[in-house]
């Protein structure tokens, strides 16, 4: 193995160089408070782990030069795990401070759960710079995971996941079923698209992805349209908000679930207008 010294002296190892240091020190400072107990704070320890891990890891192929050796796209495969560990790490970011620090904030114990959370936020700066910095200029083609649409993939999958997680009393509905179907078949397909892009997979398909891709966007968004009316609609007609309602209330994860669902129907308008762009 060559050693390329460029992987961590160009603006991109640069970022992923801070990456790296700031979710160590962020899980460093969690892990010592101890205060991380629970679904939404093992969520973010993972987080700051799994992208530390990840990260470093890329550093590493690329400073020895041995990612040529592992078959994949590389360009496609970094792109897309920046833009995860960009949108991963801001969740994080926002889940953390709001579940476990507790205002006034005067003991030593959040002094550091504050400077982990401004030790995350900066992390999440770091992987939105590499994210910029690694995407696909006009005109350049060679990796569609940093283009636009390419980007938008990941968002629209990780969103639906977020979905997922705050799902909850859809059975016995016919409109919130349909709408547990629309967000599934279109993570099914998203994901599928980002794996055989990596795995360089979609050469094989017989017949114009671009084409495909843009029919695709199109259904998407015309499920998502429907989804977007009918979840709120099926989730509050007739039911007010309980009073208490807690963390694990179902009215705020109904909510919740509106809003990601507005966020990936316009995520799906803009790949759709700029798959079309693209194309034609």
């Amino acid at each position: 193995a060559t050693v390329n010294l460029r992987a961590l002296t160009s603006w991109v190892g640069i970022a992923r160089l801070l990456a790296v240091l700031l979710s160590c020190l962020t899980f460093s400072l969690v892990a010592s408070t101890g205060h991380f107990g629970g679904p939404y704070g093992t969520w973010c320890m993972f987080t700051w782990c799994f992208c530390f891990a990840v990260t470093l890891l890329v550093l590493l192929l690329e400073l020895l030069e041995l990612y040529p050796l592992l078959p994949l796209s590389w360009d496609d495969f970094t792109s897309a795990f920046s833009m995860l560990a960009a949108l991963m790490v801001f969740t994080s970011s926002v889940v953390f401070p709001a579940t476990f620090i507790s205002s006034p904030c005067s003991s030593s114990l959040c002094a550091r759960q504050a400077v982990a959370t401004t030790a995350s936020c900066l992390c999440f700066l770091a992987y939105a710079v590499e994210v910029s910095l690694t995407r696909a200029k006009p005109g350049d083609i060679s990796s569609f995971l940093s283009t636009v649409p390419g980007l938008l993939k990941v968002f629209e999958a990780y969103i639906a996941c977020l979905i997922f997680s705050l799902l909850d009393e859809y059975n016995g509905e016919s409109g919130l079923m349909w709408c547990v179907a629309v967000y599934s078949i279109c993570f099914i397909f998203t994901l599928l698209i980002i794996i055989f892009t990596i795995g360089r997979c979609l050469t094989y398909i017989p017949c114009s992805l671009e084409k495909v891709l843009v029919g695709y966007n199109f259904l998407a968004l015309l499920m998502y349209l429907t989804a977007t009316v009918l979840w709120p609609l099926y989730s509050f007609q007739g039911r007010s908000r309980p009073d208490p309602c807690g963390t694990n209330c179902w009215w705020n994860k109904h909510l919740g679930v509106t809003f990601l669902t507005i966020f990936n129907l316009i995520a799906y308008l803009v790949d759709l207008v700029y798959s079309t762009r693209m194309v034609f």
